[in-house]
């Protein structure tokens, strides 16, 4: 992977990390199901209207596999994901979901677009280790609902892990901006029912709406977009690599914006975290860099 690619994925998991604060300004009032709903429809719109304005077609002929990436990358781990945070703290699901990377590698192998060696093996345990430092678990009842929202999460990481590869090989043959539109457009689909049914207990606000403007368009919409023109241009282990990145950025943003604290333990885990990356990317300086002149959105 080229320093310009790594480069780009260091900034696009600064902007998922910045997704934790909004979270927890707009899912308390909003609920988790309207705002994934909103989230993923505002998503929709932005790439729609990006797709109008580069004059880009809809990948219908391509619809049932692009369905399957967008159960696997956006709609099952969204829903997922909201339900097992209403029962064990999100750092749970923040070190459940660095899993992902280790089924990413396996299913990547499996479908042979990318190889396994040990030093990635490698790289994914000492990256869950490092992110296990920095999200500091705590005890909670490990009640079976607890042990059930912990699954949750992990059968959402298999998904992630599921599409990353799926995602690989649609890019083979199909622009980043078609897949980005109609992956959150099926996802919209499938979710928009459970956000109308809960709609009535939204507790709507300015502050809510405006955070969740901000995921919609910025670091679902447009970074999904980014993510995978980087993608096209990397191995798809190299792809995931912002799993370590994003709860890194996640407790920086907490830091400096909340006053939330940040200790040695911390610091030692991005530490760790930034050993995994190294171990899996293998960044090349002066590699070719991603989105060149010949290269289209």
């Amino acid at each position: 992977m080229s320093l310009a690619a790594f480069a780009q994925l260091v900034a696009l998991s600064a902007l998922w990390g910045a997704s934790f604060l909004f979270i927890r300004i707009a899912s308390p009032q909003l609920g988790p199901a309207v705002l994934a709903g909103l989230r993923i429809g505002l998503a929709t719109l932005t790439l729609a209207f990006i797709m109008r304005a580069l004059k880009h077609r809809w990948p219908w002929t391509h619809w049932r596999e692009l369905l399957w990436i967008s159960l696997s990358a956006i709609a099952v781990p969204f829903m997922l994901f909201a339900w097992a945070g209403l029962h064990v703290p999100s750092s749970y699901s923040a070190l459940i979901n660095t899993s992902y990377v280790m089924f990413g590698c396996l299913f990547a192998a499996w479908m042979k677009v990318d190889t396994l060696s040990v030093r990635k093996v490698a790289g994914c345990w000492v990256g869950m280790l490092g992110i296990g430092m920095i999200v500091r678990l705590g005890p909670i009842d490990l009640s079976p609902t607890a042990l059930l929202a912990c699954l949750a999460a992990l059968i959402a990481s298999v998904c992630y892990g599921i599409a990353v590869p799926l995602t690989k090989r649609a890019l083979a043959h199909i622009e980043p901006l078609p897949i980005a539109a109609m992956t959150h457009a099926w996802s919209l689909v499938l979710l928009a029912p459970w956000a109308v049914y809960d709609a009535p207990k939204a507790q709507w606000s300015t502050q809510a709406l405006l955070a969740t403007a901000v995921m919609g368009i910025v670091t679902s919409g447009m970074a999904f977009w980014l993510h995978l023109r980087v993608m096209r241009h990397i191995s798809s282990t190299a792809a995931m690599t912002p799993a370590f990145m994003i709860p890194m950025f996640g407790v920086l943003w907490g830091h400096l914006f909340l006053g939330e604290p940040l200790s040695s333990g911390m610091l030692a885990g991005a530490a760790l975290a930034l050993i995994a990356i190294a171990l899996i990317s293998e960044i090349k300086l002066g590699a070719k860099p991603p989105g060149d002149a010949n290269a289209t959105p």
